[in-house]
């Protein structure tokens, strides 16, 4: 009987690359919430994926970015904590010719990783096969990476492959998690997550940012029509003009967040949902040391 491998792999790149794309395709459902706005991950979060090779324990990361206020400090933290103590790390970049300032950044810091790195050329379903090879020759002259592996995370192109290369960097040994766990994130949060998921995707450009959810209840209970969650949700936002901006003319808005939320959060918890969402100003709160932990980001995380 061939013994199986297991190990940790972190997940790192700039904001909006698709990193959580790629872990929701592996895992094959939705753990990371996807936005086209940058920075949408604020929390490190582990997948687990689990066959008959063994078991990867991936870290998904904030995206590495400079950062304007305590918020940002804390998730540029976590992304530099979770290169430590991993058997292996995947960047993520856009296939370019071109390497910026933020990358070079990214590049001494993975010169110092004592894991193999692996680099990961994401989107290459928006290019020609033809430019590809030049975008890999780019990367090369830069670092003697592990692989380079090109893939689409949104169509799932080269998925595969990557997987078995990462599996090369494992040792054979047992299991972290029960082989059919996909997270180690709690309900209540991956349920905060899909409703700020829906207000990045709705809301202006310049709110997001400044917004982040709250649970303030999630209760089980049986009714003649089977289980149901009763969930009361807050969405926090810095400014009183942004929360007009939410709740939208009669309520509209909020009533979109919230029913576009509730279809994917019945999808995870396999039952009915009755999602309630309130608003609430909390001025400057991405500065705050009390607020981010008490919303949820664990400042603790940058130590370990």
């Amino acid at each position: 009987m061939e013994e199986k491998k297991s190990g940790f792999c972190a997940i790192i790149g700039r904001p909006n690359v698709g990193k959580s794309t790629l872990m929701n395709k592996i895992i094959g459902q939705k753990i990371a919430i996807t936005s086209n706005k940058p920075q949408t991950t604020r929390n490190r979060i582990q997948t687990v994926f689990t066959d008959e090779r063994g078991q990867i324990v991936f870290v998904d990361t904030p995206g590495i970015h400079k950062a304007k206020n305590k918020l940002g400090d804390y998730m540029v933290g976590v992304a530099k904590q979770s290169m430590k103590d991993v058997d292996a790390v995947l960047w993520l970049v856009e296939p370019t010719n071109y390497i910026g300032e933020g990358e070079r950044h990214i590049i001494e810091m993975l010169k110092n990783a004592k894991s193999p790195v692996i680099l990961v050329i994401n989107k290459i379903d928006t290019v020609k096969p033809a430019e590809l090879l030049t975008y890999i020759d780019t990367y090369r002259k830069e670092m003697d990476f592990a692989e380079i592996i090109p893939v689409s995370a949104l169509k799932g192109n080269g998925v595969d492959e990557l997987l078995e290369n990462i599996f090369k960097y494992l040792e054979v040994g047992p299991f972290f998690y029960d082989e059919d766990t996909v997270t180690d994130q709690p309900m209540r949060q991956i349920t905060a997550e899909l409703i700020r998921e829906k207000a990045l995707r709705s809301l202006d450009k310049e709110i997001p940012h400044g917004i982040a959810v709250a649970i303030d209840q999630m209760v089980y209970r049986e009714t003649a029509r089977g289980g149901i969650y009763d969930i009361d949700a807050t969405i926090i936002c810095e400014r009183d003009s942004h929360k007009g901006i939410i709740i939208g003319k009669g309520g509209n808005m909020l009533k979109k967040i919230g029913s576009l939320a509730r279809v994917e959060i019945e999808d995870m918890l396999e039952c009915r949902a009755n999602l309630k969402l309130f608003v609430k100003v909390k001025k400057d709160w991405r500065e705050s040391d009390f607020l981010i932990k008490n919303f949820g980001y664990n400042k603790d995380e940058e130590k370990k």
